[in-house]
């Protein structure tokens, strides 16, 4: 079976499940879509992520009338693809005219985060209060929380106040992450970069060596806030 295949296969029994059992066939245009998908490399946790945003929308609205093809969530997909992009520092082919421009490399995250500061330190403090954690992750979440609480009650627009609030956020944010991985234990780990190797691969041939290293690690430090639920806490 076809990479494609298998990659089709797994939407349409997420999109199975997600429908309550009923089972929406990916074939025709909605086949070339969801391979589409696979081409540029969306890894199948963002398209499920993808998925999910619709599904939430569409509960949100009341009853469900019909099941969700999958053609309804690819913008979502889309999005969630941005974001994993953007995270793990990974840009994609651009079509430039009928010519593809290779583009792919390491892409700096400075798109600016969705939101005011305080809409964003409001968000963070909910989830850090929402993680589970004892001994020295514990202990760094609450230091976390401290110092979001400090921020959200004035969180500065601009000038020096500002500049050393993110600077404070972005240190916290690498603290906690250094200590979430400290405590990872070698197979935890090794599971980590593996994944990461695993979304990755659809660039990889088209990666610098150090650009590739820099995006794993990026990648593995969002797959390691994914298991715990730590939030990000840094603000561009």
């Amino acid at each position: 079976m076809a990479v494609d295949d298998d990659y089709c296969r797994a939407i349409e029994s997420y999109l199975c499940r997600k429908n309550d059992g009923h089972l929406i066939r990916i074939v025709g245009p909605a086949f070339e879509r969801v391979c589409a998908w696979a081409e540029q490399g969306v890894p199948l946790k963002a398209a499920y992520r993808g998925i999910d945003r619709y599904f939430e929308r569409y509960y949100a609205k009341g009853p469900r009338r019909r099941p969700v093809r999958v053609e309804f969530c690819d913008a979502d997909v889309m999005d969630v693809f941005a974001e994993w992009r953007r995270a793990v520092g990974v840009m994609v082919a651009r079509e430039t005219g009928s010519d593809a421009e290779d583009a792919t490399g390491v892409e700096a995250d400075n798109h600016g985060s969705h939101g005011s500061l305080k809409n964003h330190l409001e968000r963070t403090l909910g989830r850090l209060r929402g993680v589970q954690a004892e001994g020295d992750l514990g202990a760094a979440v609450h230091s976390a929380i401290d110092l979001v609480e400090g921020l959200v009650g004035a969180a500065p627009a601009r000038g020096e106040a500002r500049r050393r609030a993110l600077e404070e956020l972005r240190a916290c944010d690498a603290q906690l992450i250094a200590v979430a991985y400290e405590l990872c234990d070698p197979r935890t780990r090794e599971e980590l970069v593996a994944e990461a190797d695993g979304e990755l691969a659809p660039f990889r041939a088209r990666m610098p060596l150090e650009a590739y290293e820099q995006s794993r690690q990026a990648c593995v430090t969002r797959l390691l806030r994914e298991r715990l639920r730590l939030p990000v806490l840094s603000y561009e």
